[in-house]
């Protein structure tokens, strides 16, 4: 890959990670909200305005440096607080906002497929535009790379996020097997976990050769992709 080609790379890569955090930890917040947590919406977490959820690594650096090594682009927003004291049933209530997050992820991608076909669908009409060059065909390119990296990295961060490992979403599912004078201590642990998981998941692949998340990521998110773009 060419530095044009990468610097491409790069730039459609951050038109499709940005919405799809920023769409999670909003949906994440909304869901406290309806649940009657009101802390995303006092802490201005409700909003779709990408700086409200930048988080100086997970939004910039990690996913910059996988870019630059022609890897998927992967990251996180700032998490989105929220409190389960507010649920009526903090177990529930819990499981609910940690699935808000990737149930966005697969909405995204579900749209980025769709329209990803509509215009495979439709080439005969403009593959005259197309093979005549110019802006026509710069935009047509465009879309055949946004569209399914859309839906891509959509999918990888549903299934990443949906792993039952603190501090994913999927570790939501913890707070139902928790008995309820435990629960705090869990919060707890969950807050400061991430330090922990990071070196778990890009340290130790990285020294080792061995990357179980990428494996896993293959058989769900990649092939889970294939069934949806044409």
């Amino acid at each position: 890959m060419d530095s044009i080609d990468q610097i491409t790379y790069i730039l459609v890569s951050a038109l499709c990670f940005i919405p799809a955090i920023v769409f999670h930890e909003v949906a994440h917040g909304v869901a406290a909200n309806a649940l009657g947590d009101p802390t995303a919406k006092v802490a201005g977490r409700l909003t779709l305005n990408p700086l409200a959820h930048i988080d100086p690594f997970g939004t910039v650096l990690l996913p910059l440096l996988m870019a630059m090594m022609n890897g998927p682009v992967f990251g996180y927003a700032k998490p989105v607080p929220y409190n389960p004291a507010f649920f009526a049933d903090k177990r529930k209530g819990d499981l609910l906002v940690g699935l808000a997050g990737p149930a966005a992820n697969l909405a995204m991608a579900l749209v980025g497929a769709a329209l990803m076909w509509a215009v495979w669908m439709s080439y005969p009409a403009w593959s005259g535009a197309y093979t005549a060059g110019g802006i026509a065909a710069g935009f047509f390119d465009f879309l055949f790379m946004f569209l399914p990296m859309f839906t891509i990295i959509n999918l990888y961060l549903m299934f990443f996020n949906l792993l039952p490992i603190p501090p994913l979403d999927g570790s939501s599912i913890f707070a139902m097997l928790i008995p309820e004078k435990h629960l705090g201590t869990y919060y707890t642990v969950e807050r400061y976990a991430m330090p922990i998981f990071l070196v778990v998941a890009f340290v130790v692949p990285y020294a080792t050769g061995f990357n179980p998340f990428a494996i896993y990521l293959n058989a769900t998110a990649g092939n889970l992709a294939n069934l949806l773009l044409p």
